[in-house]
Order: C-alpha cells, then sequence, then structure tokens
C-alpha cells in the first residue's frame, strides 16, 4: 500500500520497539519520517535501514524545548505534518507504599506529560497546515490495574482522556486524535518478562490468541488510525491485545476433568 505517499510523519520513540516499527512501515508506505528519540545510536540505525526517508532528532520528550525543536524540523525538512504518532514510553515499578516521587514524576511525565506537550507543538503545524492526525499510545494497563505499576497505569489512562480532550478542541482544525491501547507486545521494554518463562506463561495464558503482539502487528492499527481510510475516526480507542481484556477472569474450565 502507499497510503502516505508524499506525507510527512513524525514518530517519537522511534529508535526501538513499536516506534521503530511504525517509521519502517510509514517509509514502505510512501511517508517522509521525522523519529524522535533519546537513544542517539539507536536513531542511527534506523537512518542507515531507511536512509534519506527517515530523519532522526535526538530529544527527551519530557522537555518541551526539545520537543518543540523536533517537531519543527518536520516543517523545516518537508514542510508541514500529515500524521503523528506518540510512542515513547518507560516506566518505574513498585507498591504504592514504596514508590518514591521521582519514580512517579518519571513514569507519568515519560507516558502522559510527553504526550500533551507533543500533541499541543503537532497540533499547532497541523492547524496552520490545514489539518492532520495524531495517534497515542496509551496501553490496556489504562483500563485494567496493574499491580506495582500504579504510575504507569495511571499516566496511560490519562492518555486516553486527553485524546478525548485533544480529539474534541482539535475537529475544528481538521486534526483527528485517537488512541491505540496495545496488551503484551515483544518489544524491549518487556523483554524481562518475555525472558523469563514462567512470567511469560502467566501472561500468555491471560491471552486467547495465545502470543504477545510483534511491534508490527501495533503498527498496522495505528497507521489505520492515521490514514485517510480512518477518516471519520475521532476521539476513541483502539484496543490491540489479542483478547487480553475479554478474559482478565481466571479460566475455571481449566479445573473441569
Amino acid at each position: 500500500m502507499s497510503r502516505f505517499t508524499g506525507k510527512t510523519a513524525l514518530v517519537t520513540g522511534a529508535a526501538s520497539g513499536i516506534g521503530s516499527a511504525l517509521a519502517t512501515a510509514l517509509v514502505a508506505e510512501g511517508a517522509n519520517v521525522v523519529g524522535l528519540d533519546i537513544d542517539e545510536p539507536g536513531l542511527g540505525k534506523k537512518v542507515a535501514e531507511l536512509g534519506d526517508a527517515f530523519v532522526p532528532v535526538v530529544a527527551d520528550v519530557t522537555v518541551e524545548a526539545q520537543i518543540e525543536a523536533g517537531i519543527a524540523t518536520a516543517a523545516d525538512r518537508f514542510g508541514g505534518l500529515d500524521a503523528a504518532f506518540n510512542v515513547a514510553g518507560g516506566s518505574r515499578i513498585g507498591a504504592i507504599t514504596d514508590l518514591t516521587e521521582a519514580d512517579w514524576d518519571f513514569t507519568v511525565d515519560l507516558v502522559q506529560k510527553s504526550v500533551f506537550l507533543c500533541t499541543k507543538h503537532e497540533a499547532r503545524l497541523m492547524r496552520d497546515s490545514g489539518g492532520g492526525a495524531i495517534v497515542n499510545i496509551s496501553s490496556l494497563d489504562g483500563r485494567i490495574p496493574m499491580p506495582g505499576g500504579s504510575p504507569y497505569a495511571t499516566g496511560k489512562a490519562g492518555v486516553v482522556m486527553f485524546g478525548k480532550n485533544a480529539a474534541l478542541e482539535l475537529a475544528q482544525y481538521g486534526i483527528r486524535v485517537n488512541s491505540v491501547l496495545p496488551g503484551l507486545v515483544d518489544t524491549p521494554l518487556v523483554a524481562a518478562v518475555m525472558g523469563y518463562e514462567p512470567a511469560k506463561q502467566m501472561f500468555l495464558e491471560r491471552i486467547p490468541l495465545g502470543a504477545a503482539a510483534s511491534a508490527e502487528q501495533i503498527a498496522g492499527p495505528c497507521l489505520f488510525l492515521a490514514s485517510s481510510e480512518a477518516s471519520y475516526i475521532t476521539g476513541t480507542e483502539l484496543v490491540v491485545d489479542g483478547g487480553w481484556e475479554i478474559s482478565n477472569f481466571p479460566n475455571l474450565a481449566k479445573l473441569a476433568g
């Protein structure tokens, strides 16, 4: 497909995981991509892979000045911005009674404040060029409590509500905003889980489709929401979890003879 031929897209967290998969898929569909990440070596690998269609920007997505400068690159290099994917994330885990204020701030700033700051400047650029589409990566953890992960779950829940507010405010400028909620995805962020078989099996037992998603399986729905095929979709969230959410209750059928 070539849904993004002649379009310019921005991806945060572009050096690895879902962001990397999105950058690759966008270039394959004809887009020029500006990729933001704090991981300079990882961005260098994407340049080697994708060539001149991928423009790397080393930026901390919790710092507004760096975000603004990075997003301005889309206008400077390609004349505007048509689609944006706010993917960057991470977390520090721990029980509520043990978490430090610094742990909470690190996680919520990275998964929630960054989405606000990125959307703010992406929308300004899109508004000036006639519209566009923004896709924010939330998480199934934003709908299902995560023991030991209260900052991450809280931040990701906030991403969904922020997206609804942004969709409401930005529709007048022809800007659509939607959220994607992945379940378990085989990326560096969950390497510890995927590498420890007992923990991995505990997750997989909850997923009816029986496997973690690949980053590419999340990138596909994101591209759909940013494409003209989804031109009448805004302010909503798409769960991409292999059925995990609908199977949260233990499968008692396994106890039957």
